[in-house]
């Protein structure tokens, strides 16, 4: 079934650049944010239109693609009175890319089916520059059709799309994967920072991560932002790593699995926070560090 018009509920870095790039593609959009002037910024761009509530976007479309900062904010564009879930109809597939807790997904996916339409948590792994390149790394929790109905858009903004299996798997999978993104952050902060103290130069002690066993797609796309920290702009902050952890570890504890490195790695983002760089991004742990 060919998809008509996605609407894209939630217009922060992530859900502006997908609207971006799903216009692109060729989609026909309809819009919505909490605030309505970021809203209007965005159509103005891709050309789409924007609604007036979630529940409006949701039904004049027939995929839903929803980027959101936390749990709380999902629960509202969803559930309340004039959310997502009051303007669905039967068949429509809601794409919920935010990282949330497992639970939350679990709790939301029933009110979607009441009436006809699916939930798919369907995070994904990577940054605004790998949402314009249409290289993010989705990973869907959901039902296998409509995943299949919803494919073309997710495909839009993916290289790799992973079907986890039952809803709540996506999530989970988005959990894990950052429990190791985040690792990677403080320790190549932590490294970083070794080898300028002991004299080396930044952008060669970069180079020779970069070119390592150790030189990960995120130490190749994060290389900007540590280089030139006061230049580049914010991707994702440290109180959103905060965030995640949180959720790491609540699972974690939850399913009974020992996780000591998260749990430094949470006081690593804590304590930059506590130095003033909540809203910095996530590679500002270095400059935290350098002190």
């Amino acid at each position: 079934m060919a998809v008509e018009r996605v609407a894209v509920v939630g217009l922060g870095r992530m859900g502006a650049a997908m609207a971006r790039t799903l216009s692109r593609t060729g989609f026909d959009l309809v819009v919505w944010n909490r605030s309505h002037e970021a809203a209007e910024v965005v159509a103005a761009d891709v050309g789409a239109r924007v609604a007036d509530s979630p529940a409006a976007a949701a039904s004049s479309a027939s995929v839903v693609v929803s980027s959101l900062a936390d749990d709380s904010a999902l629960r509202a564009v969803h559930s309340d009175g004039e959310g997502t879930v009051a303007g669905v109809g039967p068949g429509t597939v809601v794409v919920e890319t935010s990282t949330v807790d497992p639970e939350t997904i679990l709790r939301l996916a029933p009110e979607f089916e009441r009436h006809g339409a699916h939930l798919l948590d369907a995070p994904v792994s990577g940054s605004v520059g790998l949402v314009e390149q249409g290289a993010l790394t989705a990973m869907v929790g959901g039902d296998a059709s409509a995943l299949e109905t919803a494919r073309p858009v997710i495909d839009a903004l993916s290289k790799a799309i992973f079907h986890m299996g039952p809803n709540g798997s996506g999530a989970t999978m988005k959990l894990a994967v950052n429990a190791l993104v985040h690792a990677i952050n403080v320790a190549l902060s932590e490294s970083l920072v070794l080898a300028e103290a002991g004299g080396v130069e930044r952008s060669l002690a970069y180079e020779v991560f970069a070119s390592s066993a150790a030189g990960s797609p995120f130490i190749q796309y994060k290389r900007p932002a540590f280089e030139q920290p006061d230049e580049t702009p914010v991707a994702f902050s440290l109180d959103l790593v905060a965030k995640d952890l949180r959720l790491i570890l609540g699972l974690a504890d939850k399913l009974g699995v020992p996780m000591a490195q998260g749990a430094v790695n949470a006081a690593a983002a804590q304590a930059a926070i506590e130095a003033g760089l909540g809203g910095a991004d996530m590679s500002a742990l270095a400059v935290h560090l350098r002190g």
